[in-house]
């Protein structure tokens, strides 16, 4: 008689649930229809206990299996794949859910003709699942995951078989057809995902978490490739004479036509103006025509040389303003959002004056107050905080923590004068930026990292300190009617959310070392 024959002629089944709890939770799943049939078809090759051992020492950890043996593998998970989708570029996106409350997922594993990928069960994003926890019987827990990979080379499609692997070594099997998708339309599913996910906990900080491992990386160098090929051979008209300037107002559009026209006639008043170009640079290439019937209007109304470049998608604010500066006939730039304008007669003139009469270090880089349209202060200049939260990190209760760029006075009194005077500031905003065009170029211009648009300007301006140079606040004033000037999108939110994981990973430590709050603790920006 074998020994497991012999072994099941004096099993107790009360006995072996107590020894085995998680056998006696796997028959209470339902996965089994006793302890017996799980002894009978893995607990026995394993060397479960059926008995107490006679003699079990006190105070002691008492090993009952022998080296290398895997517990028994339990039936298959419930779970589905909702989507595989890939793009030309090589971006992969993985969608479905997994249950896997009493077994935790290992890996899913996609397996095509002539390609395969493999995604870390502990890298993928976990999600709430309404529909899954109400089809499981209202227990909460992350059913759902997301995964993203970047290949950096052609994908084909076709069948799928996607295989996941649990930590027991239970596996589950779906066949599914892999859809292609442009690639842009797959970084907006991907960022759209992250927008609209339902996390356990803190949605935004859970959000980042869900990311970090591997997703927010993967989805930066995606859309480096996409940003870069956008940018590769612009389309590119001009309105006016084409020469050298005084300076160079680079503007990035996105969605809004309409305040090409607006801008021109607010800063047309200025006395000066017709020594500096405009160049609009337009990230969604759907208003491209809208956009140039407007340059066109407003260099005739108004006697301005504009520039108007077209690229072949959405390049994102770094990339799009890095193009602009390049194109420049100056060797002062201006990064202006569509949506500021002059606040005082005589700005062209004493933007000017900083430049000509301030010392160089002053001048280098620096931004100005900015106002709401009903008159109040928005920013003047930029700071950073820390957000931090509660994380549970290898069965210990750490902290998670988050940079956020904050805005000296937003919403104070347009004239408190603490916050107009000249002097050094952290950082300050993208919505308006002027910086020496050979210091810019220096700093390699702005970080095409980040997606879309978002934490470009903060990056600028630390790596400008890490330079030497601090950036400034002059007291030039412009309005901004801040989100107005473009188009806001569930995709533009998800981008958001690995920008600011992107700014952490590369700042948090430079941040925490005297640059945090408004007061910031180094000497340059004490008095």
């Amino acid at each position: 008689m074998e020994p497991a024959a012999r072994d099941t002629v004096r099993f107790d089944e009360e006995t072996y649930l107590r020894l085995n709890p998680d056998v006696r939770l796997a028959v209470a799943a339902g996965i089994f229809r006793s302890g017996l049939e799980h002894f009978q078809r893995y607990g026995g090759p394993e060397g479960r206990l059926l008995t107490r051992p006679e003699r079990l020492a006190p105070d002691r950890v008492v090993f009952t299996a022998p080296p290398g043996i895997r517990r028994g593998t339990l039936k298959p998970p419930a779970c589905a794949i909702d989507m595989v989708k890939f793009s030309p570029a090589g971006g992969v996106f993985l969608h479905g859910w997994v249950d896997d409350e009493l077994d935790r997922l290992e890996s899913v594993d996609l397996y095509l003709s002539n390609w395969l990928a493999a995604f870390d069960g502990a890298s993928l994003a976990r999600l709430r699942r309404p529909d899954v926890e109400e089809a499981m019987g209202g227990g909460w827990h992350a059913y759902g995951f997301f995964g993203f990979l970047f290949a950096a080379r052609g994908l084909t499609g076709g069948a799928c078989s996607v295989v996941l692997r649990m930590k027991s070594g239970a596996e589950a099997h779906v066949l599914l057809a892999a859809e292609p998708v442009g690639d842009e339309a797959l970084r907006e599913l991907a960022l759209g995902c992250i927008a609209g996910a339902q996390f356990p906990g803190n949605p935004y900080f859970d959000s980042v978490a869900a990311i970090a491992p591997m997703i927010g990386r993967q989805l930066v160098k995606f859309n480096t490739l996409l940003s870069r090929r956008a940018m590769s051979a612009p389309y590119v008209e001009r309105f006016g004479a084409r020469g050298r300037y005084r300076a160079s107002l680079i503007v990035c559009l996105y969605g809004r036509p309409e305040y090409v026209f607006l801008q021109a006639a607010m800063f047309s008043a200025q006395a000066g103006i017709g020594d500096y170009e405009f160049i609009y640079v337009v990230n969604s290439f759907w208003i491209a025509e809208a956009v140039l019937k407007e340059a066109r209007r407003a260099a005739r109304i108004y006697g301005l040389d504009i520039t108007v470049m077209v690229p072949a998608g959405n390049a994102g604010f770094g990339a799009a303003n890095n193009a602009g500066a390049e194109h420049a006939a100056s060797d002062r730039l201006l990064i202006v959002n569509p949506d500021v304008f002059p606040r005082t007669a005589g700005w062209v003139a004493a933007h000017d004056a900083v430049v000509a009469q301030r010392p160089e270090t002053e001048a280098r880089m620096f931004g100005a107050p900015l106002y709401y349209d009903d008159g109040s202060l928005m920013h003047a200049g930029m700071y950073f905080e820390l957000d931090r939260m509660p994380a549970l990190a290898g069965g210990a209760v750490g902290e998670a923590g988050l940079l956020r760029v904050e805005h000296y006075g937003k919403g104070a009194p347009p004239e408190t004068a603490a916050l107009l005077r000249r002097r050094r500031v952290p950082a300050v905003t993208g919505a308006f930026m002027s910086t020496s065009r050979p210091w810019f170029e220096s700093l390699g211009g702005f970080a095409q990292d980040y997606i879309f648009g978002h934490y470009e300007d903060a990056d600028l301006c630390l790596r400008s300190l890490a330079a030497g140079c601090p950036v400034w606040l002059h007291d030039l004033r412009l309005w901004h009617l801040e989100g107005k000037g473009g188009v806001r999108k569930p995709e533009h939110e998800g981008a958001a959310v690995v920008n600011r994981w992107l700014f952490t990973e590369s700042w948090k430590e430079t941040v925490q070392n005297g640059l945090l709050g408004p007061v910031p603790g180094r000497e340059e920006f004490h008095p």
